[in-house]
């Protein structure tokens, strides 16, 4: 009886994880997808070759305003910001409230779609 529970709750766990799992994936095909029609116009993810906006690899844990070669405006690259799941939640949320003066005007109104942005910008 004792293995037979055991069992139980190991498919479960089993299944639960893996569920887990899948939706982590789902979330990062989603975020992917969102950065290339939302932000791929001006940023790559892809190269480190910057566009009309910075190139955004390692961008998380990285220095607001730090990417050699790119013209920030003074206000970001003076923010004093580092990079975080949050700090790029409010950012994308109203980039000219989180850094006034700042060139980003983009704004991500739902936060399940921010969410998924930044969850596939953290893996790159």
């Amino acid at each position: 009886m004792r293995k037979l529970k055991f069992a139980v709750i190991a498919s479960i766990v089993t299944v639960v994880g893996a569920s887990a799992s899948i939706a982590q994936e789902a979330d990062a095909g989603l975020g992917q997808k969102l950065f290339q029609q939302r932000c791929g116009a001006c940023h790559q993810i892809a190269t480190p070759r910057n566009g009309v906006g910075p190139n955004l690899q390692g961008v998380v844990g990285r220095a607001a305003g730090s990417v050699e070669g790119f013209n920030y405006s003074p206000s970001l690259r003076n923010s004093g910001i580092t990079w975080s799941p949050e700090t790029l939640d409010a950012f994308l949320t109203n980039p000219g409230a989180m850094v006034p003066g700042t060139r980003m005007t983009q704004r991500f109104n739902k936060a399940d779609e921010r969410g998924a942005i930044i969850e596939f910008l953290a893996t790159r």
